[in-house]
């Protein structure tokens, strides 16, 4: 690393600058071998069709681990922000800032975690401010698709950054306050050196549109239906949740909360002062002997995973939820990314059993984004007025295409970081001087693990190219005391060729394999299981056009 013996401000995303999700953001103050950070969310992204077993990613904080880590920041509590806290903090060590809601469910996490005790977490009043020398954090009220979102106003000697966190413009949230414009604004006229902003959305013109106007939507829609109404959304946006409550209860319908999560954000709503004037939920179980025209399912899954309660619905095998011919299903979110394929086999199943569905590509009120879209950018511009515009959270096209808005914008300085790229705020020009060590971690059987190890290469090999099993005897003199016995796992056969004959076959080729071994060898384990993998997977590659695992066990008798 460059080493300096003068006080510089530095930024360095550990994550969100090269994909949607898993933020982790550092802040650092002094010279280079000396440096005090603060870190801004802790977040994870997840697993998909590539990771096959691994569920949740995290940042690799390498470079973070003996740092002097003043305190983490948490700007909301969505997974992508919050959910590497259990995963990471031993690693990190460092007190913990959030407001009340997103410290309620942080609280959980870390209980989960059974790091309860252990962790110092600070409650922060909305608008309050933290005191980390030398940053001076302000929170700043925004709107955003859950509860009590923030941005920071970070201030140092060297100069004052506003980190947007995950923002939309809404002059009717439902849910929370409007966006503090004001604040924003006396931050402009102060001045703000660096604007480190959200770019989810950067490709789509416009607004991303009003959470009373889904209200407005769900109400009309979901008054006009008979027979059992689910409605799958994010159980973080509290506002969504509001919006389908009080639609369901305009329509004379009685709500039940399906899915673990929703129980668990609607806990920490109420703990705050939210949904408060909602009427009782139904159980689950009470809900199957409620009027079908009377009852409103509220249930996670809108993203197809595979053990919330809409796919355990679509499957047939949740114990208490029935939807057939006559009742409805309602998405009310947007797809993610990547998601395509789980979200329409889960919309396909709800089909075949005569369940109708609502999305927001054939009712389009029924959804906005919680991230702003370019007309709502070019306001947070004009407002801040930022002398370095540094975009973040969002793949690298969306990066790049942040970067040339803010030039728009006549922001005098930009910079387009990836994960790992320190970036200097201060003094003198902005600049990348530094490439640090970045990356994600896998959790895989609840353990941490490097993201190209092992166990999921090996795994990944054996999915797309199946197993293979051998085993045999040997006897002193290296000679075979046994038949070989092969078996396969995800490997073809047909009538013609049944996989039993096909396995005989390879049991006859590991047989000339070891047959071939003469001398030293024959005492070599390791030279033997090489013998007959390299022989099993070529014969395989003729056979089936790949190459399996082997995996060799050799008994001495």
């Amino acid at each position: 690393m460059t080493k300096s013996k003068t006080d510089e401000l530095v930024f360095l995303p550990l994550g969100g600058s090269n994909e949607i999700g898993m933020n982790l953001n550092a802040y650092g103050f002094g010279p280079a071998n000396d440096r005090k950070w603060i870190l801004v969310d802790v977040g994870v992204t997840f697993g998909d069709h590539t990771t096959p077993g691994v569920d949740v990613i995290v940042p690799d904080p390498t470079f973070l681990e003996g740092e002097n880590i003043l305190g983490i920041v948490l700007t909301h509590a969505h997974e992508d922000h919050i959910g590497a806290l259990g995963w990471l903090w031993p690693r990190l060590k460092a007190p913990l800032y959030a407001t009340p809601f997103t410290a309620y469910l942080i609280r959980e996490k870390l209980r989960d975690a059974g790091l309860g005790d252990r962790v110092k977490l600070h409650e922060v009043p909305l608008g309050g401010t933290i005191d980390l020398d030398p940053f001076h954090i302000e929170m700043v009220t925004i709107t955003h698709s859950t509860a009590e979102p923030n941005g920071l106003a970070i201030t140092t000697p060297l100069g004052l950054v506003l980190h947007t966190g995950d923002w939309k413009i809404d002059n009717d949230p439902v849910v929370g306050e409007r966006t503090d414009v004001e604040t924003i604004r006396r931050l402009g006229d102060e001045g703000v050196l660096a604007m480190v902003c959200d770019s989810t959305n950067v490709f789509v013109e416009g607004t991303a549109g009003s959470e009373g106007e889904v209200r407005e939507a769900l109400t009309e829609l979901i008054g006009g239906l008979k027979g059992r109404v689910a409605v799958g959304c994010f159980a973080s946006n509290v506002a969504r949740l509001d919006s389908i409550i009080h639609a369901a209860e305009q329509a004379g319908r009685r709500v039940a909360l399906a899915g673990r999560s929703m129980h668990r954000i609607t806990a920490a709503a109420r703990s705050v002062g939210l949904l408060t004037d909602a009427k009782p939920f139904l159980s689950e179980e009470d809900a199957r002997r409620w009027p079908a025209d009377e009852l409103l399912y509220l249930c996670t899954g809108s993203q197809g995973e595979a053990r919330a309660a809409l796919s355990r619905v679509a499957e047939g095998n949740h114990p208490f939820i029935k939807l057939g011919q006559g009742d409805h299903c309602i998405f009310s979110s947007r797809m993610i990314p990547g998601n395509e394929l789980a979200i329409g086999r889960l919309q396909d199943a709800l089909s075949e059993r005569g369940v109708r569905i609502y999305t927001d590509r054939d009712h389009p009120g029924i959804h906005v984004s919680g991230h702003p879209c370019r007309d709502e950018l070019r306001q947070m511009y004009q407002w801040a007025r930022p002398h370095i515009a540094i975009p973040t959270h969002g793949m690298r096209r969306h990066i790049a295409e942040h970067a040339m808005l803010a030039k728009e914008m006549q922001v005098p300085e930009t910079v387009a970081p990836r994960n790992g790229d320190m970036v200097r705020l201060a003094p003198g020009p902005a600049a990348i001087i530094d490439e640090v060590p970045s990356g994600r971690l896998f959790v895989d059987g609840g353990m941490l693990v490097e993201e190209m190890g092992e166990a999921l290469r090996e795994r990944r090999h054996a999915a797309s190219n199946g197993l293979i099993l051998v085993s045999f005897a040997l006897d002193r003199r290296g000679k075979l005391a046994s038949s070989i016995d092969v078996r396969g796992i995800g490997l073809p056969g047909d009538e013609d060729q049944p996989l039993g004959d096909l396995l005989d076959e390879l049991a006859e080729r590991a047989e000339d394999a070891v047959r071939k071994l003469k001398g030293e060898a024959l005492e070599d384990e390791m030279v033997i299981e090489q013998a007959v993998a390299r022989t099993l997977k070529k014969a395989s590659q003729g056979i089936w056009d790949r190459r399996p695992i082997v995996e060799t066990i050799v008994l001495r008798v």
